[in-house]
């Protein structure tokens, strides 16, 4: 399964790469790409455990912006 969400409060470009890494280091997730600019990231992950895998997604994006909110 493919979904894109928008996220608020991510304040840098870094972030934004270190993001985008240690989402495609969770299990379950397939592909995980962060558009800084456009404040988005796309998610590519398995739809049977689909609440697990948003559930780590949030903890893992607040783990490097305490700030950022994932709207999807």
């Amino acid at each position: 399964m493919e979904k894109t969400y928008r996220i608020e409060g991510l304040d840098c470009a870094n972030c934004a790469r270190k993001m985008e890494e240690a989402l495609n280091a969770l299990d379950g997730i397939a592909s995980a790409k962060v558009n800084f600019l456009l404040q988005k990231v796309i998610l590519q992950y398995d739809a049977d455990d689909e609440k697990e895998v948003i559930k780590q997604v949030k903890k893992t994006c607040r783990k490097i912006e305490p700030d950022c909110e994932l709207i999807g």
